[in-house]
């Protein structure tokens, strides 16, 4: 579990500060890291351009310059202003004792080389930068070659995801000692490209405590036995489907069934819903009210759910309900305009999940859209403490809290699920996991990895994100959850 820890910034800090007491190198661990990376993905011999910032980041890539030239590589060392700490000016000394000639800038004219190295600015990166850094991180992103950035890309917040100013577009990044989330939501989503962690070497009881950790839950507590039947995998119920929002309703209800409940009820407030000609296993309900609500073990409420008195009454219903309830979509814009609402939901004794899109987070805590992605690991947590819910925070690098527990950070799926009727996939997902008997942080998580495996597999099939449906992706999930519950 260690390479899928994620701590927070703190105590990452104080990890160096401790080994570098008692004499552990880290910055050369990671300057070796870097060259073996390097050494898997670069011929030898190329000529490769490293960056090399002023602080420890920038140490780690004149280590990592030096080491590469005595393996027969080509290496420019772009080295813009001198070295800050006393460890990177030894490095450079070392360099230039090899032979190295740092430049301080390139040439207008400067060729391309096979990998530029970006080792400018590291994790401690919390503001903008100014014109100098900019235009020269411009001209690096116009070298039109493949780039590794060290720890986070140059101009990267490794933990809000922000990029306030210029930031390095890498095809690569390599980081120290864990994950850091901001790598994979937000701008970070945009300029880390393939991550990968190289967790170094440090006595075990040097170790943080996990702040939260990637998305890896499995599915083998929904491996079956030969003798159940449909009783044995859950009811669910989903309210939805107003007048002209039918489709939603009906998109969760499939992938409730794609996700392996064995019944699903769609409480539709549309009476002209009567079947489902596609899924006719749906036990489909028109006009239904909350008093005539069917037997079940989970409830999902919001898909189409519209904002009529109707929903009002549904969701008040639902949050009185002693069933494990998930709430999306207008759900969650009735729950924002009615502080009574909110009360109710905070009071609930059974398992709440919200799954807010970040316009939606945003109206729950009466604040912008920007503001949410702008630190959405303490948006999410805050909405799971305020409202007493596991909370889905969608979007890239979608993001599972509970109230005071370690957090989730997703890292599958990716632009091929950003269509309509998506959201109400994984709500039908969260539902029929939560009715096979998983706790809901667990369901959450899980539902929200198999929905971006599925995503992951179209682009991979299709060459390119385009066309993907959220018809397709229901049926996709199920396959997924076979394999990973094996």
């Amino acid at each position: 579990m260690h390479n899928a820890a994620l701590w927070s910034l703190a105590d990452l800090r104080q990890l160096e500060v401790v080994a570098a007491q008692r004499g552990i190198q880290l910055m050369q661990q990671a300057a070796q890291a870097t060259v073996d990376w390097v050494e898997q993905h670069v011929a030898q011999g190329a000529r490769i351009l490293v960056a090399a910032g002023p602080g420890n980041n920038g140490g780690d890539a004149l280590v990592a310059a030096v080491l590469l030239m005595q393996q027969g590589y080509q290496v420019d060392v772009l080295l813009p202003q001198p070295p800050l700490s006393t460890e990177a000016r030894e490095e450079l000394q070392t360099l230039r004792q090899a032979g190295g000639l740092p430049l301080q800038q390139l040439s207008t004219d400067y060729p391309p080389p096979a990998l530029l190295i970006d080792g400018l600015f590291g994790i401690g990166l919390n503001r903008p930068l100014d014109d100098f850094w900019c235009q020269l991180i411009k001209q690096l992103n116009q070298l039109s070659c493949p780039t590794l950035a060290l720890d986070c890309p140059s101009g990267l917040n490794a933990y809000t995801g922000q990029a306030p100013s210029a930031c390095i577009k890498a095809s690569h990044t390599l980081t120290f000692l864990c994950h850091k989330p901001g790598l994979f939501y937000a701008a970070g989503a945009n300029h880390a490209g393939q991550v990968e962690c190289a967790p170094l070497d440090y006595p075990a009881e040097l170790q943080p405590v996990a702040a939260g950790y990637l998305n890896r839950q499995d599915a083998r507590m929904l491996r079956r036995e030969p003798d159940s039947h449909k009783g044995s995998h859950g009811t669910v119920s989903i309210v939805g489907g107003c007048p002209g929002m039918s489709g939603a309703v009906l998109l969760a209800g499939r992938a409730a069934l794609a996700g392996g409940a064995g019944k699903v009820h769609v409480l539709s407030l549309d009476p002209r819903l009567v079947v489902d000609t596609a899924f006719p296993e749906l036990m489909l309900h028109g006009d239904a009210q909350p008093a005539k609500q069917p037997a079940c073990d989970v409830l999902a409420v919001g898909p189409g759910l519209g904002q009529s008195v109707q929903a009002v009454q549904w969701l008040q219903q639902s949050l009185g309900s002693p069933l494990p309830l998930v709430l999306d979509a207008d759900a969650l814009n009735l729950l924002a305009a009615d502080t009574g609402l909110q009360k109710h939901l905070r009071q609930r004794k059974a398992a709440t999940i919200i799954t807010p899109h970040p316009a939606e987070a945003a109206r729950l805590l009466a604040c912008t859209t920007a503001d949410i992605q702008a630190n959405r690991l303490q948006a999410a947590q805050q909405l799971a403490t305020s409202l007493n819910a596991v909370v889905v925070l969608k979007g890239a690098g979608s993001l599972i809290c509970a109230p005071g527990q370690p957090y989730y950070l997703n890292t599958s799926g990716g632009p091929a699920l950003a269509v309509a009727g998506q959201g109400d996939v994984l709500t039908g997902l969260i539902a029929a996991l939560l009715a096979q008997g998983m706790s809901a942080l667990a369901a959450s998580c899980l539902a929200v990895r198999v929905h971006g495996l599925a995503g992951d597999q179209y682009q991979q099939e299709a060459g390119g994100p385009i066309g993907l449906t959220a018809s397709a992706t229901a049926l996709r999930c199920s396959a997924i959850l076979n394999r990973l519950s094996s």
